[in-house]
């Protein structure tokens, strides 16, 4: 896992960083997303002299495309199909069918839910009181374009039903001016700005106060108008220097480029007046207020798209969403992406931007392209001592289950196979209700952060929680009592491992589960519970591996 850097890392010469990209040489755009990754992959991998790990078995690259599409395990008829198909592009064919899944929806909007930091992403899937993650869900499941949902969340028209949710991004920071500049600038462009907050860099002069107070001076003028976000006509950022006087800051993007808008004074009487009549209505209404003449979050937007500021933009989603399937982004950490801290393959971090700003930021086509990668497909495993630098990608990463992941794939996994249709539609219902009934489940669950290790609290909940282990191993319908009807203990101990960890066992596990059976036979029952329940709580099961 990678290291957190935190608040206190460096933020160094960012226009800097801007400028330097268009010297890359980069490969055409007519290449395919995965060409491409592969291509720079591959390429400083026989430049460090070495060799990738094979690529992952079938059954192992199924689990991961499942749990990384739909945030859960496969289902037995899903591996048996898979394994037994000798068709070519077989691997293409899954992948389409779990982007078409309503289920890549509801997983896609726990993840971004989960990277915006509110509550850690731990809130359940159809909470009342989550309208941003219900507006993330219906986005997603239209395939919204990043830049219009960057555009909707930092505008959001709260008459639209269509949006109704964006607007939580800034309500819910609204009274904190400094952590909505913070957060803002994190989430939207990979850049951490708060160490800028108190005093100027001491080793960078690029990075000043003024570049903080300058990016807050894009929000300086929203207000809570009567539990609507409204935005003044007036009004300015002032802030004191370690040295000097107060100081009104310009309105400056992290290009470095200060821009001239209007409303860069004290409002006079009758401008007050005209102000407070124009926020008074939507009040009275209950609605929102006419907007302002000139918004600040508008010339953000527009700044933030425009050609020759927008790989800010481009390049910060690209690095998250290489992050969100490979476990580690091109940048490290995820809010430094500036040019002190250059990226582990340059050329295809900008290689990346480009194509998705030249292809309208649709995130569903990068997603596809990254997991048809052979860098995606590369086994865990590294079978000699000396393991190689995670930033050259030359194997997978194992990398913990979020909590709505594993609290599905729970369920999932000990319902009885027999009862899961294989019917495309009767399927996706039959995941939705399962997806439902592990809400409570998941918020039993930590959301994963870097250098994650299991708690003691998971551990105690495994080991303790009688109500847990009956709930997901007794009664009708369980994998549990499918197992206790099958008289061969073979075929027992195949079946529990094919549902539970979604491959076949080796013969020694057969062996061993044979085993432990034949010395059970007093009470078979309990034999497969605790069997289920062996596999259910491995790390095996615990990781996408």
């Amino acid at each position: 896992m990678m290291r957190n850097f935190g608040a206190f890392a460096l933020v160094l010469s960012i226009s800097s960083f801007a400028a330097a990209q268009p010297s890359l040489k980069l490969l055409p755009p007519e290449r395919t997303i995965e060409q491409a990754f592969d291509h720079y992959i591959d390429a400083k991998l026989k430049g460090e002299k070495i060799a990738a790990a094979p690529l992952a078995d079938d059954a192992t690259l199924l689990r991961r495309l499942t749990l990384d599409l739909n945030g859960r395990v496969p289902t037995l008829g899903e591996v048996e199909e898979y394994l037994a198909s000798t068709e070519a592009d077989k691997k293409a064919k899954v992948v389409d069918r779990l982007l078409a899944s309503p289920a890549f929806a509801r997983h896609g909007a726990q993840t971004f839910y989960a990277f915006m930091q509110f509550n850690n992403g731990q809130r359940r899937r159809g909470d009342k009181g989550n309208p941003l993650y219900d507006y993330l869900l219906r986005s997603l499941a239209e395939n919204r374009s990043w830049d219009r949902i960057f555009r909707e969340m930092m505008l959001p028209d709260e008459k639209d039903a269509k949006v109704k949710g964006a607007s939580d991004f800034l309500k819910s920071r609204i009274r904190d001016l400094n952590r909505l500049t913070i957060d803002s600038s994190n989430t939207f462009f990979g850049v951490n700005v708060s160490c800028a907050q108190c005093h100027d860099h001491p080793h960078v002069h690029q990075w000043t106060q003024d570049q903080f107070y300058g990016m807050k001076s894009f929000f300086a003028r929203t207000i809570d108008a009567g539990g609507f976000l409204a935005e003044r006509d007036f009004g300015v950022v002032k802030y004191t220097p370690n040295k000097g006087k107060e100081k009104v800051s310009p309105i400056l993007f992290l290009t470095g480029k200060k821009l001239d808008v209007p409303g860069m004074k004290d409002p006079t009487g009758p401008e007050r007046s005209a102000e407070q009549k124009r926020l008074s209505v939507g009040k009275k209404a209950k609605g929102p207020a006419a907007p302002p003449k000139f918004s600040l979050r508008a010339k953000l937007v527009e700044t933030a798209l425009a050609p020759e500021s927008r790989g800010f933009f481009a390049r910060n989603i690209a690095n998250r969403m290489v992050h969100r399937f490979f476990a580690r982004g091109l940048v490290m950490p995820l809010d430094q992406v500036h040019s002190e801290n250059p990226a582990s393959h340059p050329e295809l971090l900008e290689w990346l931007a480009r194509d998705l700003a030249e292809h309208g930021y649709d995130l569903k086509r990068l997603v596809r392209g990254l997991v048809l990668t052979n860098a995606y497909a590369r086994s865990s495993r590294w079978e000699t001592e000396k393991v190689p630098d995670a930033k050259l990608f030359a194997m997978a990463t194992v990398r913990p289950l979020a909590p709505m992941q594993l609290a599905t794939s729970l369920k999932l996994a000990t319902t009885n196979p027999q009862t899961i249709p294989t019917e495309p539609k009767k399927l996706e219902d039959r995941i939705d209700q399962i997806e439902k009934s592990a809400g409570g489940l998941a918020n039993l669950f930590a959301q994963p952060t870097d250098n994650f290790q299991i708690g003691v609290a998971e551990a105690m909940l495994f080991a303790n929680n009688d109500g847990l282990q009956k709930s997901l191993l007794t009664g009708g319908g369980t994998l549990v009592e499918t197992l206790s009807k099958e008289p061969d203990l073979a075929k027992r101990a195949e079946l529990a491992v094919r549902t539970v960890l979604s491959r076949t066992p080796r013969p020694e596990e057969i062996k061993t589960l044979v085993g432990y059976m034949q010395r059970r036979q007093d009470r078979p029952d309990a034999a497969c519970q605790q069997i289920v329940w062996a596999l259910l709580t491995s790390a095996e099961f615990r990781f996408n591996h």
